[in-house]
């Protein structure tokens, strides 16, 4: 888990079509560091830092704790530079700082090896809590990727409000997710506890990878076979009966007159007569 997460929040479904378009364009504005430097910065600097530190002889518990400050520090750079709090980011530098006091009072080397399975942990708690809310977590973080490839640019609100299998799909997927993180969290501890101190860090930095790669062909097949792909790009023909359907109520609209009104005046006309 990493601290300098992006926030997602929900686009604006309030407006007509140019609304959701400048909504989008300010939430990829308003976004945090890319993934790369996240990664580069929460993830590789701490674990080059141990080891280079523990080739010139510095202590395992030492190299882990100055390893430790460097997701802390990005975390206040954030803040210092944006002013606005990264509620990720904040619980992340407080687990560390915990974790550091924690081990330097009782000199634990395993359990500062063992931060990374607690925060996703947490995180996996977090997903799974997040089916009681308006939208599980899932929905919001694949929004951003995939809402633009949507056939018509249909909003993602309607599409929860109006479909139920598109509900389901997201709930599901939030549910794969938080078990997922779960077990990740259990694989890091086991580690943390039973491998040689000095492979965990290369270790754990490789589970982040791993993980995500199968947890993204985990979800990607579900959603392939529970009917995402058809919810949001239907088929051209069910497309064009669509708008052809709308486009007639739109004319009889426009027109202003029905099938009864014009049958009413023929019979107006043969009164008259």
């Amino acid at each position: 888990m990493t601290s300098g997460g992006t926030t997602l929040p929900e686009q604006s479904s309030s407006g007509p079509g140019g609304d959701r378009g400048s909504g989008r364009d300010s939430d990829s504005s308003d976004s945090g560091p890319s993934m790369l430097v996240t990664m580069l910065v929460d993830v590789a600097a701490p674990i080059g830092l141990y080891y280079g530190l523990t080739a010139f002889g510095v202590s395992d518990l030492i190299a882990l704790m100055a390893g430790a400050v460097v997701p802390a520090l990005a975390t206040l750079i954030r803040f210092a530079r944006t002013r606005r709090i990264d509620m990720l980011g904040v619980f992340v530098t407080s687990m560390l700082v915990l974790s550091l006091i924690v081990s330097a009072t009782g000199g634990s080397v395993r359990l500062l090896l063992v931060r990374d399975g607690w925060l996703t942990g947490v995180a996996g708690l977090g997903f799974l809590m997040s089916l009681r809310a308006r939208r599980p977590l899932a929905f919001g973080f694949s929004r951003r990727l995939l809402e633009r490839r949507t056939a018509g640019n249909r909003n993602w609100d309607d599409l929860w409000e109006e479909n139920a299998r598109f509900r389901r799909i997201w709930q599901i997927t939030t549910v794969i997710w938080g078990f997922g993180l779960l077990v990740d969290m259990g694989v890091r501890t086991l580690m943390a506890y039973t491998l040689p101190v000095h492979l965990v860090p290369a270790l754990n930095g490789a589970q982040y990878g791993v993980f995500m790669v199968l947890m993204l062909v985990i979800v990607n097949v579900y959603h392939a076979r529970a009917g995402l792909w058809e919810i949001l790009s239907p088929p051209e023909d069910e497309r064009s009966g669509r708008d052809e359907h709308s486009g007639r109520d739109e004319r009889s609209g426009h027109d202003g007159v029905t099938g009864s009104d014009r049958g009413t005046g023929s019979d107006d006309k043969r009164t008259a007569r």
